[in-house]
């Protein structure tokens, strides 16, 4: 007992001393060293007197105090992406054998960005699933991971102590047969962040699973596949933020697999409802805001602010009193999505390219409001995407009933392009379309091929009927 308590003693004294000198660099540290309960899925924080970069070069590594056991290490010598800033080519080169920084997420890898600074705060993201419940660990930073522009303490001495910075996680998770979590980003929940939550969430549970998220902005991206009865619900859809820089260039595709460049997505699951806050993606280009991938999914009071394919669909999806903005094919559409009291906003071009398949419904939009920014935007188009070999989409499936509208074409509608293509099964379907002021629009130059019923279509009011079978009802 006595031996145990001099080594309490002088680890605690360790701490200490290396805490007064992280003091005096004025260098704030959370979890704070010697932080207990600390969640193992929380993003680690170093602010700095002022605004850092990253460096080129340099390690952080984790450890397990318990058997120095390295757990985790971040080399910043490896590039993050093969286009970092996402402005580089869109098309995968499958002869690059760089080694890029790499993260699995909820089973897929993606390119990620181990640090994110905003103003003078440094968020590092560890690889996921490295820690565990009941554990202390010890972070150590070389010098070089951080560098300033100039000025007095405008170097990093680093922390290179295994004394330096030490934290304990909590002794366990949400205990067997818990069906509501709950997210906050300052570590005060159950996890402290939404892919630790998803992560954690069984596969397919008897009775439905609800993670519900604190008001707060989780810069961290999203993937979860094959699970089911689930709801993700934020407290509103402006404070309750999640977000991530990603597109088609910094995550170009794998030769198998699914899309890697949406913010937040999901693929093979099934009675899924996401409600209350906002996914954004801070890149532009082919940059999904979220990418649905399952069936009977529902959204529910969201807002979506993606670029290029800003929503892409595929399953049965039923989207009510949400926002979407884009940047042209705001929906990329494969899926059968009935669309009720939702706002569609794209910055110019198209505001869907509807890929319907045949002998399925594709977007059905109810007492909505679609609006083009810059004055020249269409319903839906469908390009020749195809070079003329193939056939374009031929069933594609856009239907507005009762919409308001501004900053749409006179024609409405495409372009419609493709050699060979036969038009005549595709369903570009009017009813009751308006500007905002609720003046019905001039159909006289709408495209060809398109149709103004003169009717209400009392089927497309069923969103049972546009879902095959399937009767949406959203959780409160």
């Amino acid at each position: 007992m006595k031996l145990e308590r001099i080594v309490t003693f002088f680890s605690t004294l360790a701490i200490a001393q290396c805490a007064l000198q992280i003091h005096a660099s004025n260098i704030q540290l959370w979890p704070a060293n010697g932080q207990k309960d600390v969640s193992p899925d929380s993003q680690l924080r170093v602010t700095f007197p002022s605004t850092p970069s990253i460096g080129k070069s340099g390690l952080i590594q984790v450890y397990d105090t318990a058997n120095n056991i390295l757990v985790d290490t971040l080399n910043f010598s490896i590039p993050f992406s093969p286009s970092p800033y996402g402005n580089g080519s869109t098309k995968a080169n499958y002869t690059d054998k760089t080694r890029y920084q790499t993260n699995i997420v909820g089973g897929m890898d993606f390119y990620y960005f181990p640090i994110i600074i905003h103003d003078n705060i440094a968020t590092i993201n560890l690889h996921n699933n490295r820690l565990d419940y009941n554990r202390t660990y010890s972070v150590t930073i070389e010098p070089s991971v951080f560098s300033f522009s100039g000025g007095q303490n405008s170097t990093f001495p680093g922390l290179i102590s295994n004394n330096s910075w030490v934290f304990s996680t909590k002794p366990s998770g949400p205990p067997p047969g818990t069906t509501t979590v709950s997210v906050s980003a300052d570590g005060a929940a159950d996890f402290s962040t939404v892919q630790g939550a998803l992560d954690w969430a069984p596969i397919n549970p008897r009775t439905r699973t609800t993670i519900l998220i604190q008001d707060g902005t989780y810069e961290e991206l999203i993937f979860f596949q094959y699970k089911s009865n689930i709801v993700i619900c934020g407290t509103s859809s402006n404070k309750t933020r999640i977000g991530y820089p990603n597109n088609s260039a910094f995550n170009p595709p794998n030769r198998q697999g699914p899309s890697r460049r949406p913010a937040f997505s999901f693929r093979g699951v099934s009675d899924v409802q996401l409600s209350n806050f906002a996914i954004t993606n801070y890149y532009r280009g082919q940059a999904e805001a979220l990418l649905i991938d399952g069936v009977r999914v529902i959204l529910d009071n969201m807002a979506l602010n993606g670029s290029g394919d800003a929503l892409t669909t595929y399953g049965t999806a039923y989207i009510v009193d949400t926002t979407l903005v884009g940047d042209g094919d705001t929906i990329l559409g494969y899926g059968s999505v009935f669309w009720k009291r939702s706002t569609v906003v794209t910055t110019a071009g198209a505001v869907s390219w509807p890929r319907t398949s045949q002998n399925t419904h594709g977007h059905v939009f109810v007492d909505c409001t679609i609006i083009g920014k810059r004055g020249d935007s269409t319903f839906a188009r469908l390009p020749d995407n195809t070079g003329g070999v193939l056939d374009n989409w031929p069933y594609a499936e856009v239907a507005l009933i009762g919409t308001r509208t501004e900053g749409v074409v006179a024609q409405g509608w495409g372009p419609v392009q493709g050699v060979p293509f036969d038009s005549s099964h595709v369903k570009f379907w009017e009813y009751g379309t308006t500007d905002l002021r609720g003046r019905p629009v001039d159909y006289g130059r709408r495209l060809n091929i398109s149709r103004q019923l003169a009717e209400e279509p009392t089927a497309y009011l069923d969103p049972a009927w546009v879902l095959g079978g399937w009767t949406p009802v959203v959780v409160a």
